[in-house]
């Protein structure tokens, strides 16, 4: 945790804050450790404090020793004595988190305090993100124990889907089976949308009984140690049919197209390309509607964004997902969505599963 609080130091000189106050509960978890569901972190150069309430203060000190623990009674009443204490001039606080009652909270209490020693509150972005895009190995661990747990369950799906089979109850088989398998809270609702319903990416589970030889979207995640995996196979009951494996043909060469493709140093926009090219020259150009894909870490979707307008630079450390997909109304749709991991020689698969 140290090198984490050091590393954000140097942003905060970077952006001349003496502090600044994190509001997002990955971005809390992820410098201090602390899991709970209430608190806020106060970081300045030289004093880290976590303050909390009543039911945390005890968990806060077994999972944040590098931190000072402070007892709140109110959500933010703690602030004022904090920043006198520590003598702050220039605080940020997470813009992008913040929620408006909150924001309007942190000005009254900051104006409990005289002119001379009030500080600017100064909204910041995405400083405590760019630091959680570059993965450690402890951060790999935990998105590979993730990862294979997916795979496993992707293989469970394979072999339990049956006709008579509906959506709603193939989604409640896998999400039973990842949680027996080890995995925390799932990332995310699980994805299982059959025919006409795979044209929608994020289609819910329905009563819908799967067909035989029709695209059966399932996307779904695990969760070890609150890192996140997220993959996406489609498959079909019996057969395919020929439309099914011809539209499945061009996504797996897109992905394909992508992953060879793929260096540090590109933006997010020209990894998009590499997959959409290949969807564009088959004539589907409308049909992919969403990016080529997103980091995964403590949240499922984290910094980079991979899609048609995204400027994030992709930097060796880095994890994210590859899903390219094409989406047919009336019919049905196609993705395949694996995880990478971005080294110095290029992407890692961290994904396995079984492929049509």
């Amino acid at each position: 945790m140290n090198l984490r609080l050091r590393k954000l130091r140097r942003l905060l000189s970077r952006q001349n804050l003496d502090a600044i106050i994190i509001s997002s509960p990955s971005n809390r978890r992820y410098l201090s450790g602390f899991t709970g569901s209430a608190g806020f972190l106060l970081i300045s150069q030289t004093e880290a404090v976590l303050a909390t309430d009543f039911r945390y203060t005890e968990q806060a000190a077994s999972q944040a020793p590098d931190f000072r623990i402070v007892r709140s009674q109110g959500e933010l009443d703690w602030f004022p004595r904090t920043v006198t204490e520590l003598g702050l001039k220039a605080v940020g606080f997470e813009s992008d988190d913040l929620a408006v009652t909150a924001y309007r909270h942190l000005v009254e209490e900051a104006r409990r305090l005289s002119p001379r020693t009030r500080p600017r509150l100064i909204a910041t972005r995405g400083i405590a993100e760019s630091l959680r895009a570059i993965k450690d190995r402890s951060e790999l661990r935990a998105i590979r124990a993730a990862a294979k747990i997916a795979d496993a369950a992707i293989a469970h799906a394979r072999s339990i889907l049956a006709p008579g089979t509906s959506e709603r109850e193939l989604a409640w088989r896998i999400e039973r089976f990842l949680r027996e398998s080890g995995s925390e809270t799932l990332p995310f609702p699980i994805i299982v949308a059959s025919g006409p319903n795979a044209a929608r990416p994020h289609a819910e589970p329905s009563d819908r009984i799967i067909g035989e030889g029709e695209p059966v979207v399932i996307d779904l995640g695990a969760r070890v140690n609150g890192y996140c995996s997220d993959l996406t196979r489609t498959i079909s009951l019996g057969q395919p049919s020929e439309r099914m494996a011809e539209i499945t043909a061009i996504v797996h060469k897109a992905q394909a197209a992508a992953i060879e493709g793929l260096a540090a140093g590109m933006s997010g926009e020209e990894a998009d390309r590499l997959a959409r090219t290949v969807i564009k020259s088959a004539g589907y150009e409308e049909a992919f509607g969403h990016g080529l894909g997103h980091g995964v870490g403590l949240d499922v979707h984290e910094q980079p964004r991979l899609g048609p307008k995204s400027e994030d630079t992709l930097r060796g450390g880095m994890v994210f997902t590859i899903e390219p997909g094409i989406y047919l109304e009336g019919w049905g749709g196609v993705r395949t969505e694996d995880m990478v991991s971005l080294g110095k020689n290029g992407p890692s698969l961290l994904t396995h599963a079984e492929r049509f």
